[in-house]
């Protein structure tokens, strides 16, 4: 097993942060570029169906949001090859710091430290960018 993981603060209030996170219509735009996704349909929660543009199929997936946590947990559900977590613990004066965690049990599954270094960077970019415009539109 492999994981990675990073953290990044975000100007905004935790609750603000993880409503944003745990939005399943909006989960594409900000999850990790390693995981291939294309698109999450719900069919009732946790179940989720993600498909992968790397193999461009569909897989059966977990997603559960843990508000009274601040925690989003996933992974994929058949074959157990992946699975991560966002945690979301507020810092004070209004701002929040937002841990993204992957774990990869199978190892063909891993695309590597600095693919998933990159991807967790750039997840947590998206994520803070989002929220900026969601703030930002309910401040005014």
């Amino acid at each position: 097993m492999t994981e990675y993981e990073r953290s990044r603060t975000m100007p905004a209030q935790p609750e603000h942060v993880f409503d944003e996170a745990a939005n399943v219509g909006r989960l594409d735009t900000w999850l990790p570029d390693a995981l291939h996704v294309d698109h999450v349909d719900p069919e009732g929660l946790p179940a989720v169906t993600v498909h992968e543009d790397r193999t461009d199929e569909d897989t059966s997936a977990l997603f559960r949001a843990r508000r009274d946590q601040m925690r989003l947990e996933w992974g994929t559900r058949d074959q157990g090859s992946y699975a991560g977590w966002l945690q979301v613990a507020g810092i004070g004066s209004g701002g929040s710091e937002v841990t993204v965690h992957l774990s990869f049990f199978d190892e063909g599954h891993d695309p590597g430290e600095q693919a998933v270094s990159e991807a967790l960077d750039g997840s947590l970019r998206r994520l803070e960018e989002q929220v900026r415009l969601r703030v930002g539109n309910t401040a005014g």
